[in-house]
């Protein structure tokens, strides 16, 4: 099967990556970034384009979700197989008189980060049975975790991910302007960052809590307070333990 990327970012650079490890020939990478189609050509030795979309059996098209069905539209083979990588979009948003199918990893990628592909999650849509297949077949050459996920599926999945990954990692970002402004360096905190995540591979999340919301105290949870003296700050952190304490029944 003739394969083609289309894409030049972080998901478009791992899954070319992860088909090269896995003995998944790759025909082209096609997009409008020169620079970094050709720095994703010279480590994987796959021949790129900016201008000429090689013949494929399949596209997958790696791009921002809103630029989607602008470049869907620049397929114009009929019958072929296409997926884009969203979590978050409909299949019928690509456009065009082919195939359409999904083709979605979930994960957080950046091109400076190595990651174990086997262990990233895959989920397929498409238009009929036989092209599930084509995709679950392809997806489980590269990870252990492939299933069908509808386009409704796909958006619960997109949303859980942002609560799991994106508000955690921006919380990490907030932590450290904190540890920052007191002088503290943040590598100190990393040791209980990854205690907590590898916890909830063995606890339920909500087994896993700990922290003065859970123990309904008052008096710490105060002090923090009178230490935040950003308005955003303080009110995530309000937020975030009015949460925990109607969680666990304070409130």
């Amino acid at each position: 099967m003739q394969i083609v990327i289309i894409g030049s970012g972080n998901v478009a650079y791992h899954l070319a990556k992860a088909f090269k490890q896995s003995g998944i020939e790759v025909s082209q990478i096609f997009g409008r970034n020169k620079t970094e189609l050709s720095k994703i050509s010279e480590e994987l030795h796959i021949a790129f384009s900016t201008e000429t979309l090689a013949d494929a059996d399949l596209y997958l098209i790696s791009v921002s979700d809103s630029s989607i069905a602008e470049v869907s539209a620049l397929i114009k083979k009929e019958n072929v197989l296409v997926a884009h990588t969203s979590g978050s979009v409909s299949r019928e948003a690509l456009v065009g008189n082919y195939r359409k199918s999904v083709f979605y990893p979930l994960q957080t990628f950046s091109k400076s980060k190595n990651l174990d592909y086997s262990k990233i999650p895959f989920f397929i849509d498409a238009e009929n049975e036989n092209d599930e297949e084509i995709l679950k077949n392809l997806a489980s050459k590269i990870s252990k975790n492939v299933m069908l996920a509808n386009d409704e599926k796909r958006k619960y999945i997109h949303l859980t991910a942002v609560f799991a990954c994106n508000f955690v990692n921006h919380l990490y970002t907030r932590a450290k302007e904190i540890s920052d402004s007191q002088g503290i360096p943040f590598d100190y905190f990393l040791p209980l960052i990854d205690e907590t995540t590898q916890k909830i591979h063995e606890l339920e999340p909500k087994l896993a809590q700990t922290g003065p919301a859970i123990r309904n105290d008052e008096k710490v949870l105060k002090l923090h307070e009178s230490l935040l003296t950003d308005e955003e700050k303080l009110k995530i952190y309000k937020t975030l333990n009015e949460s925990i304490k109607k969680m666990y029944h304070f409130e």
